[in-house]
């Protein structure tokens, strides 16, 4: 269950965030994740409540935006979420498309309050 190391990393960096802004006091966490990172969302709720259990981040909400597989078409331009994998271009019906979002892990913001 890699969900918890990466749960570790996300307070870990959302500490040093905080920290870097005295008198502040984290809140919320949102992160977006791609369908194709390999991460189960509940997997990385459930670890990061753990992590957080007992600690000055125990009222700090992780809120998590899942992104779906999107592609974009090589010959006209259209973006498209990718549905049953099938990764042709629904509007010409090329093959020659581009993942251009579904593998995402990242922060969308931190929500911070005065202590």
């Amino acid at each position: 269950m890699h969900e918890v190391s990466i749960a570790n990393s996300i307070l870990e960096a959302a500490r040093t965030e905080a920290q870097a802004r005295a008198g502040m006091r984290l809140t919320k966490i949102s992160v977006r994740i791609g369908e194709l990172a390999g991460i189960d969302p509940d997997a990385l709720s459930f670890s990061f409540e753990a992590l957080v259990k007992e600690t000055d981040l125990e009222k700090c909400a992780l809120e998590i935006e899942f992104l779906p597989q999107r592609h974009e078409c090589a010959d006209c331009g259209q973006r498209f979420v990718v549905a049953d994998f099938e990764t042709r271009c629904p509007k010409c019906g090329t093959a020659e498309t581009t993942l251009i979002s579904g593998n995402e892990l990242e922060f969308a913001h931190l929500e911070m309050e005065e202590t």
